[in-house]
């Protein structure tokens, strides 16, 4: 049985926010918490400590591997594992991210009835 049972979902786009919630609550059976910016996702991983964290790659202001580099310096979120979120998938992106010490990458728009799957194999293995 898996021990994944929370995750912080951090992205810009409210549609993508909602959707992955929902994908995640509904089909996952996780318990969720999302942030829209970068510097809310520091916040509330620092409160809410999610087994798990959904970055996307690209928002405004703090991006998600400055975002990444600045959870890695607080003491409270330094060993939460973080996936990549990003419409750029392709292979040296992707290296890129787990060069940086992402456990993985998920493409976007990615498949609500199997991102809680996705999620779980990425942090089980």
């Amino acid at each position: 049985m898996s021990t994944l049972r929370s995750v912080l979902l951090v992205d810009d786009d409210d549609d993508l926010r909602l959707i992955g919630e929902m994908a995640l609550v509904d089909v996952g059976g996780l318990v969720v918490h999302t942030a829209r910016s970068g510097l809310e996702a520091l916040e509330l991983a620092a409160q809410a400590r999610p087994d798990v964290i959904l970055l996307d790659v690209m928002m405004p202001g703090l991006d998600g591997p400055s975002t990444f580099a600045r959870l890695r310096e607080q003491p409270a979120t330094a060993d939460i594992p973080v996936i990549f979120m990003t419409a750029k998938a392709r292979q040296e992106e992707l290296d890129r991210y787990q060069a940086l010490g992402a456990i993985g990458a998920i493409g976007k728009p990615f498949d609500p009835m199997t991102l809680a799957a996705t999620v779980r194999r990425l942090v089980e293995r």
